[in-house]
């Protein structure tokens, strides 16, 4: 088994023109985002290792905030999380893989969870 490094982000919460809610209200759904990331990882991390040898967390909230463009309503909410996969890939070539979760918290009655979540390969 290879060594694997997964850097995450859980429950970014933001508000995204998509779905029906916009359609309906004209307003942005809030959503809650969270991701992993696949991350290629060094022989050695060192107590001396730069910061460069990982990714900045900031952005991997960037990717799920204002890296999401302002003013486009995105139809699918894994329209959403797709763009922010590309987003990651664009930031760093030794993103190997990226995985978002999306939860629709406007239709949430009872705390309950309801949203996607989709993985993402680097195509070579």
């Amino acid at each position: 088994m290879s060594d694997t490094l997964i850097l995450e982000v859980a429950n970014l919460e933001t508000d995204v023109l998509t779905g029906i809610y916009s359609e309906e209200t004209g307003r942005p759904q809030p959503l809650r985002i969270s991701m992993r990331v696949g991350y290629k990882v060094r022989d050695r991390y060192t107590p001396d290792c730069p910061l460069s040898a990982s990714k900045n967390y900031m952005d991997l909230k960037f990717a799920a905030s204002e890296g999401l463009p302002e003013g486009v309503h995105f139809k699918l909410i894994e329209a959403v999380a797709d763009h922010i996969c590309e987003t990651l890939f664009l930031q760093d070539d030794r993103v190997i893989w990226a995985e978002v979760k999306i939860v629709k918290l406007a239709i949430s009655e009872n705390g309950e969870e309801i949203g996607i979540t989709l993985k993402r390969e680097r195509r070579a």
